[in-house]
């Protein structure tokens, strides 16, 4: 079996400088000293910390304490009536800054004005649970702590949400690999039929976007399949190809299905 390198830095250690486009930053403007927003950023102020503020396409960014996530997004919802919180999560930047960029966006339903509340937290740090303000914050923070691993205090049922509950690591963070760990590769194998079956099985392939180098060459159709490396073209001049369900012995215990009793959908319900 092939060892396992770890790959905890596997984003500090890129050989090539062009190895990943960054694309140029959205422009900051300042803040009006009159309007809506004026007025949302001075509530903020009066009784907080504000790092940072601008507008970015249209909308109020503002950077904060993360200590102080739970009270600003409370001053905001209770004095200023963004009741709304659309959309949380984080951002890897544990190469490159040590941990993760927190964001809340939320909504005032009465002007159709958003807000996004941002604050950095490092590795081991973690956040105050925002779920007293935001039942939607419920699942969003459950989900950043499985993919990313930001921790979350005082929320009520912090569990992995689409990860199994004994999984290792967390697939959202850059420097996980793109196929998977070592762990990732074996887990099914394992967790069925036991590491002594991993030399008869092989490991998984966990990257639904990879590409075969025999893709185009393997084109078929129900009824008229063709042989490797032929062209699509051949589709429609190849005879059609006799459609078995099935030996005739059967299999134990399964009915048998006639060509007959079968339909084939035109189109997708």
């Amino acid at each position: 079996m092939r060892p396992y390198t770890p790959k905890d830095n596997v984003q500090a250690k890129a050989y090539y400088t062009d190895r990943f486009w960054v694309a140029p930053r959205v422009p900051e403007e300042p803040v009006p000293e009159e309007g809506l927003y004026a007025e949302d950023l001075a509530a903020v102020k009066a009784k907080h910390k504000v790092l940072k503020a601008y507008i970015q396409r249209g909308q109020l960014v503002i950077h904060i304490n993360p200590e102080e996530n739970l009270e600003v997004l409370r001053t905001l919802k209770e004095e200023r009536w963004y009741e709304m919180l659309s959309e949380m999560s984080a951002v890897d930047f544990l190469a490159e800054r040590g941990g993760f960029e927190v964001f809340y966006q939320v909504l005032n339903l009465n002007t159709a004005r958003r807000i996004r509340v941002k604050c950095f937290v490092d590795e081991n740090q973690a956040v105050e649970s925002v779920n007293p303000l935001f039942r939607s914050a419920d699942w969003a923070e459950r989900e950043m702590w499985d993919m990313m691993g930001v921790k979350v205090n005082n929320h009520p049922y912090l569990k992995r949400i689409l990860m199994p509950d004994d999984w290792e690591g967390h697939p959202l963070r850059k420097s996980y690999p793109l196929e998977g760990d070592e762990f990732a590769q074996w887990y099914e194998v394992d967790k069925i039929f036991g590491k002594e079956a991993r030399d008869i099985i092989g490991p998984e392939n966990r990257d639904p976007a990879r590409i075969d180098r025999y893709d185009t060459e393997r084109f078929a159709r129900l009824g008229y399949e063709v042989p490797r490396g032929a062209p699509a073209e051949m589709v429609d001049k190849t005879e059609e190809t006799p459609i078995r369900y099935q030996e005739e012995e059967g299999v134990f215990l399964i009915e048998k299905l006639s060509e007959e009793r079968s339909k084939v959908l035109d189109r997708r319900k």
